[in-house]
């Protein structure tokens, strides 16, 4: 099966979460984190802050590890390194997603989330 790592920013503002619709692909109006891919060569801190540039046109800090997801998927096998962030810029703009929200702890679960994300939302609703 083939194995796809991935880095995701779970940004926080005040007591609100960013969370991101899809666009496009297999899993298109789902909502996730934002994030992607790392490159051969980057640190995950690395490839967050450069993934969240071009998905969002942002700056954001690395706060700290949250947790690692493994999750197989139909056509893949997941790993995704999960990040405490905090923007540095105020402006986002959605290079990528259809659409975003600001989200409360306790509106978490009012939208669909991916099924390996549903664990991040889990482990939040305890942490902040």
């Amino acid at each position: 099966m083939k194995h796809i790592e991935v880095v995701a920013a779970i940004i926080r503002k005040g007591d609100k979460i960013f969370a991101t619709q899809r666009g496009y692909g297999d899993w298109k109006d789902w909502w996730e984190f934002p994030g992607g891919k790392m490159e051969a060569g980057e640190t995950p801190e690395e490839a967050l802050k450069r993934e969240i540039r071009e998905e969002l046109s942002t700056e954001i800090c690395v706060d700290e590890f949250l947790c690692t997801v493994e999750y197989d998927y139909p056509k893949f096998h997941l790993t995704m390194h999960c990040y405490l962030c905090s923007l540095l810029t105020e402006a986002l703009h959605l290079n990528e997603h259809e659409a975003a929200k600001w989200l409360m702890k306790e509106g978490l679960d009012s939208v669909k989330w991916l099924p390996a994300d549903k664990y991040v939302v889990e482990r939040l609703k305890t942490k902040i």
